[in-house]
């Protein structure tokens, strides 16, 4: 694992190198606007702006200082007042303001899996990224409706074998989970056991069921119902034979996704059975 971390920290240094800033997108559905910001960092982040008649809702601010001036500027720029922060699956750069996030999220993010994950991101990225927030974080419960700017959101549990956070329907147009679903080889960390490979098609099922239009993550943006029934099918035929020919090279988790999906299953042995686990191990790890 220590060249598998070595490899971690080259690939992200590169990245962070050869980064230019983000670019917006914007979804026009019919009751609200969806401004989607890709932001290009060496994570693959994606942030979101909910656009309603009177005013604004982001979700998942991004962590990098670049980003955050860029993104705060595009808010700016669209003259409407914040309503709501929500805070899901990332912190991000919301500095001293209170935040939305989901039950249970607070705790965990300054328990030993999130905060080393974030200590690690520190050592490695030093000043390029924000200070850890310091607001107040109203906690949502599982299975309630929030409506802000007449805009509904349902949270409901994201995949079991993630973080504890919240899949969040937007007005019954938008699913957000944690990773967008993507027509290519899939992230280590969701599907580094067996356990999580089920938990993730559960998760992509149940989205798909939602009846949504877009769906989005904190990594990799918008797309379509064609990219979920893509991701469900891909982890259903290739459990235990090799993926395709799809490629696709994810510098910002640390591997090469053209690693076949039964040999990522094999190197579960190391990592853990589940995402929360491979993570663990990672945060631990320490970075020279």
């Amino acid at each position: 694992m220590k060249k598998n971390t070595l490899i971690l920290l080259s690939l992200i240094s590169f990245t962070a190198m050869a980064q230019t800033k983000g670019k917006f997108e914007v979804l026009d559905l019919k009751g609200f606007k969806l401004h989607v910001y890709y932001t290009n960092d060496a994570l693959n982040d994606a942030s979101y702006i909910v656009e309603g008649k009177n005013g604004l809702i982001t979700l998942e601010q991004p962590l990098f200082k670049d980003n955050v001036a860029e993104f705060d500027a595009y808010v700016a720029s669209l003259n409407k007042p914040v309503q709501t922060i929500i805070t899901d699956y990332h912190v991000g750069g919301t500095g001293n303001h209170d935040i939305v996030t989901a039950e249970g999220m607070p705790a965990f993010t300054k328990g030993a899996t999130y905060d080393g994950m974030m200590r690690n991101f520190a050592e490695i990225f030093g000043d390029a990224i924000v200070p850890l927030p310091t607001g107040k974080a109203e906690e949502i419960k599982f299975g309630s409706k929030q409506t802000w700017d007449n805009i509904e959101f349902y949270f409901d549990k994201g995949a079991s074998t993630d973080f504890p956070a919240a899949s969040i329907i937007i007005g019954n147009k938008v699913y957000y989970t944690h990773w967008t679903p993507v027509k290519a080889h899939i992230s280590y960390l969701q599907i580094s056991s067996p356990a999580a490979i089920d938990a993730e098609i559960a998760e992509a099922e149940k989205a798909l069921k939602s009846g949504c239009e877009y769906f989005i993550g904190g990594h990799d943006g918008a797309t379509g119902r064609e990219s979920v029934e893509f991701k469900i099918d891909y982890l259903k035929k290739n459990e235990t034979n090799p993926p395709g020919k799809l490629h696709r090279r994810e510098v910002h988790l640390g591997h090469d996704s053209d690693i076949p999906l039964s040999a990522r299953r094999k190197q579960s042995d190391r990592l853990g059975e589940s995402p929360l686990q491979a993570l663990t191990f990672l945060s631990n790890k320490k970075i020279r």
